[in-house]
């Protein structure tokens, strides 16, 4: 039981962490003049975001049932929740980047000279901003949470 409480450990810090490489790595590909090789790129890193994002559910999920603090611990921590409700933000944050991605790539695809209008392109880069803001929050509530605040 100890090693799998380890591993689980281990395999969701990392993924937290690409995680919070992800939200980085969009907020400094986001420029005021997007060619179609970033948006490409951008579009790309958006999809491994969701895919770490369900690996860290599924592995936090795994934790909570395996883990040695027995799910009782998680349920009845205030900080955890508050973890999970800094996690729902982010990701209700992300719907918008993620569908303007989707769109831009499309858009280039139809036709090569495509530019991002400003008024699709300043909300995008607001929402990965406050993703990150609210993301640092996560592991603040963790270190509560371990600590039986």
């Amino acid at each position: 039981m100890e090693t799998t409480d380890l591993l689980l450990a281990i395999f969701h810090h990392i993924l937290v962490f690409s995680l919070a490489a992800i939200i980085a790595a969009e907020i400094v590909l986001i420029r005021s003049e997007l060619s179609p090789r970033i948006i490409g790129r951008l579009a790309g890193i958006d999809r491994a975001y969701g895919m770490v994002a369900m690996l860290v559910i599924l592995v936090g999920i795994g934790r909570v049932f395996y883990g040695l603090k027995g799910w009782e611990f998680y349920v009845y921590n205030w900080a955890f929740w508050a973890k999970m409700a800094a996690f729902v933000a982010v990701a209700l944050l992300s719907i918008l980047p993620t569908m303007r991605f989707i769109s831009w790539k499309k858009r280039v695809s139809a036709d090569a000279g495509f530019v991002v209008p400003a008024d699709e392109f300043a909300p995008v880069r607001t929402c990965l901003r406050a993703q990150m803001v609210i993301f640092m929050l996560i592991p603040i509530f963790a270190a509560i949470m371990v600590r039986n605040y």
